[in-house]
């Protein structure tokens, strides 16, 4: 099992540099699944305790200038690691201005992740800052428990409002209550949500655009059919959403929700080469 990356591009290097912020913003573990193409960086709480779930993915050759890989078989080419993002993330942020930053897998006391980042000096020699991150290596027989989640068979799915509204919108909130309510049609519309014994807050959203599910792929959902007026509704933890909004480093060029009425609320962003896909469980 093997694995070095280099990325030299400053660019790329500054925008997954982006992502792991968003995505240490979201999870204090998760799984590095590397395959020759991808990498997928993936959070599988069980919904089924509450625990929001995140598929992030991306193509290696948008951000890397060289990527090798062995997985742990012929048949089996991939790699699969526990890590704590947060350092992978601080190992970064030394990286604004390198000339470039080196990934290898090593295994010296324990398996690491060596991140080397070689940083312009004024003398003929680099200068280069390691940083080794623990990991742990996910054996074959467990990998089934990181698959892809499917896309839910939603009731609605809507396109988000500029997130940075959102964002206020939500923090404003969450002073108030732990739990909102997101309400949405298929006539563009969305309403943000909470009720406590004391106040009702409700902002509107309108005009938001519906995106063209069925019709594109024939990828049937209970959306068809249904009154375009009439609304879907989950309730959340806010703290949940607050994250996913105050993380938000992709600037992703399309953002909607699935709502499946009263059980969950599925968040896609995208952004050219990377897809953010994060599930927040209603709470009954």
């Amino acid at each position: 099992m093997r694995f070095r990356a280099k990325i030299v591009d400053l660019a790329c290097l500054n925008h997954f540099s982006r992502i792991i912020n968003t995505i240490a913003k979201l999870a204090k573990t998760c799984i590095l699944r590397l395959t020759v193409c991808k990498l997928y960086f993936i959070l599988s709480d069980k919904v089924a305790n509450g625990g929001a779930s995140m598929w992030c993915e991306l193509s290696q050759g948008n951000f890397f200038d060289e990527f090798q890989m062995e997985g742990v078989a012929a048949e089996h080419n991939e790699i699969y690691l526990e890590l704590v993002p947060e350092n992978l993330s601080r190992a970064l942020k030394t990286s604004q201005s390198a000339k470039a930053v080196k990934m290898k897998l090593t295994n010296k006391h324990c398996p690491c992740l060596r991140v080397a980042v070689e940083l312009p000096s004024l003398s003929s020699s680099s200068r280069i800052v390691t940083h080794d991150i623990p990991v742990g290596v996910i054996p074959r027989r467990m990998w089934n428990d990181f698959r892809e989640p499917s896309v839910p068979d939603f009731d609605v799915s809507i396109y988000l409002p500029v997130l940075k509204t959102m964002k206020s919108v939500v923090e404003r909130m969450k002073n108030l209550s732990n739990f909102i309510v997101i309400e949405a049609n298929l006539n563009g519309e969305m309403n943000l949500k909470i009720e406590t014994d004391l106040v009702s807050v409700t902002t509107h959203f309108k005009d938001l655009g519906n995106p063209p599910w069925a019709s594109e792929d024939g990828c049937q959902s209970s959306a068809q059919g249904r009154d375009l007026e009439s609304m879907a509704e989950a309730c959340i933890d806010i703290k949940k959403l607050q994250q996913l909004l105050a993380g938000q480093q992709v600037n992703p060029t399309k953002a909607l929700c699935n709502i499946v009425h009263k059980r969950i609320v599925h968040f896609i962003l995208l952004h050219e080469e990377v897809s953010l896909q994060y599930f927040i469980p209603a709470i009954a």
